[in-house]
């Protein structure tokens, strides 16, 4: 890869992976789109692995769903992405929720997955 534009390519290809899952609210799914040992921080205290994201997102409100926009990437090796989002979570009971999210998206044999993922808050 050579260009911002083939990062925001793999980005969306594993964020659109990930947006489909949480829309379809099947946690384990979304979980795939993270490495075995992926680094996870949503709005609660951290987790480490699959299973942790499974958890994190079997816990959210029916109904929820995302909507991203690459705000930033940046090619930082041949096997690794770093993106840099806003995301508006909706929910069918309160206000939507806008974050920030980082990730780093990384390349292995199995394909692209997310192996490190922060959301932050800026209010």
């Amino acid at each position: 890869m050579n260009s911002t534009t083939d990062g925001e390519a793999v980005l969306r290809g594993v964020l659109d992976q990930w947006k489909a899952a949480v829309d379809a609210r099947e946690p384990q799914r979304v979980a795939s789109c993270f490495t075995e040992d992926a680094i996870f921080q949503g709005l609660h205290p951290y987790s480490v692995g699959r299973q942790g994201v499974a958890d994190y997102y079997d816990a959210q409100p029916l109904g929820m769903t995302a909507a991203y926009r690459i705000l930033e990437t940046r090619q930082l090796a041949d096997d690794l992405v770093l993106g840099y989002l806003s995301v508006d979570f909706s929910f069918t009971d309160r206000p939507t929720l806008g974050v920030y999210l980082s990730v780093l998206v990384k390349h292995s044999a199995d394909g692209w997955h997310i192996s490190h993922y922060q959301v932050s808050r800026l209010d």
